[in-house]
């Protein structure tokens, strides 16, 4: 009863979610403590600031950021619209290197209505078929990641989140974070993976992986590869920095995102990002409040 009533008055005082409450483990903490963590309330109000509705469509409608930003992307991606009035281009990316392609609907979020499909199991008009059932409207062509991720974990496309604020004119960087598919297709943390802290100087993973459910313990190896996280080097860390602040210049009036990267043999390539990116993968892998970085864009 003390938890639900102190909970309850969190929420008010401190403005959180319930969920907030829990994941930031509010019943260990004291008043001091939590003052430091930004949560559901304050993000909200937060992003809307930052990110402008009117503004973050572009962030919203994967279909409109893949053609914003496609000097990032070297994957090839069609909308269902293009694959119906160009029936050619439905065979393009059916026979692409990677032999798998991404089905996802344009406004999905947290890494649902997204599906990893088999491009031997589909004919062009077949493909057509399945994304009007599903109601997928954007096709996009596997990205094959970077050999040392796929040893690490081969279920998923594990992808580097990184955290951008704009400010008088120039790029801040507010952290990174390595997202690690466990028997999942997707990385997202809200999917049940584990998300690791990287320094930021040196692309090195410096702290485990970390789940948002609370009865998870910290994960220093992956925990079905069995390869290390804490300590793993993300291949061409520089590149992805760049490609990062270079992506947030191209909106300014968007002003705080969080990229989603992937790494492959030859580079970074952009894969989404996101207006409304998410306290926790910020917050709990590095196991400390971290709203006093954003208060200080508000003076």
């Amino acid at each position: 009863m003390f938890i639900l009533a102190d909970a309850l008055a969190s929420a008010f005082k401190y403005n959180v979610s319930y969920k907030d409450y829990f994941c930031f483990r509010f019943y260990q903490q004291n008043a001091s403590e939590r003052k430091l963590w930004a949560g559901t309330g304050f993000m909200y109000e937060y992003q809307l600031l930052m990110n402008p509705k009117g503004k973050r469509e572009l962030l919203e409608n994967k279909i409109l950021f893949l053609n914003h930003f496609k000097q990032f992307v070297s994957r090839e991606f069609y909308s269902r619209e293009q694959l119906k009035k160009q029936p050619q281009l439905a065979s393009k990316i059916l026979s692409n290197p990677s032999g798998r392609m991404v089905l996802k609907g344009s406004h999905g979020q947290v890494g649902a209505e997204v599906e990893v499909i088999s491009c031997s199991h589909y004919t062009p008009s077949g493909l057509l078929d399945y994304m009007r059932l599903k109601n997928y409207d954007l096709a996009e062509a596997y990205v094959i990641q970077h050999h040392s991720l796929m040893e690490l974990s081969p279920s998923g496309l594990n992808t580097v989140r990184i955290f951008t604020q704009l400010h008088n004119g120039r790029t801040d960087i507010l952290g990174a974070r390595l997202r690690v598919s466990v028997n999942s297709p997707v990385d997202n943390m809200a999917a049940g993976n584990p998300a690791a802290p990287v320094d930021l100087k040196t692309g090195t993973v410096n702290g485990p992986g970390v789940y948002s459910n609370i009865t998870k313990e910290d994960a220093s190896v992956h925990p079905v590869t069995l390869k290390p996280i804490l300590g793993f080097e993300i291949p061409h860390w520089g590149a992805v920095l760049n490609l990062a602040k270079d992506a947030a210049l191209l909106t300014p009036e968007n002003k705080s995102i969080g990229w989603d990267i992937a790494i492959t043999e030859n580079g970074p390539e952009l894969i989404e990002g996101n207006h409304n990116w998410c306290k926790l993968l910020w917050q709990l892998p590095v196991k400390k409040g971290l709203k006093s970085e954003l208060v200080k864009y508000l003076q």
